[in-house]
């Protein structure tokens, strides 16, 4: 495997939680999933602080940042039943993958962390040689 991008964000949860009462910012920002699983937990802004970091280290791991028609809510964030985060892209991103990095198969490993104040993801998109 071969690292084609990586990249990391930190953000501070309290900015989460004012954005939270800004009307459109949760729609706009996280996907149908992420929101419905976040509606029975006790902390949802650090849980909705981490998939905001993660999709930002997910643009800087594709060198782009959110241009060439790439949004929020075409990264989801999600977990398997053993609680490990996952990245689900849209099928936009993916073309924009193959387009840019030549990638055909390659996968994305992404790491989650909070504490009280701030929540922190690293992001590494490695192409596959088989």
């Amino acid at each position: 495997m071969d690292i084609v991008g990586n990249g990391v964000d930190i953000i501070e949860n309290r900015r989460i939680k004012k954005s939270l009462k800004i009307k459109g910012f949760i729609n706009r920002v996280f996907t149908k999933n992420e929101i419905k699983n976040s509606k029975n937990l006790n902390n949802k802004v650090n849980y909705l602080a981490k998939r905001f970091a993660a999709k930002e280290a997910f643009v800087k791991a594709l060198g782009e940042g959110f241009r060439n028609n790439i949004n929020y809510n075409d990264i989801d964030i999600s977990n398997d039943k053993k609680g490990k985060p996952l990245i689900n892209i849209s099928s936009k991103v993916k073309k924009f993958l193959k387009r840019k990095f030549k990638l055909n198969k390659y996968k994305i490993f992404i790491s989650l962390s909070d504490e009280k104040k701030y929540s922190i993801a690293y992001v590494i998109i490695n192409k596959l040689k088989w």
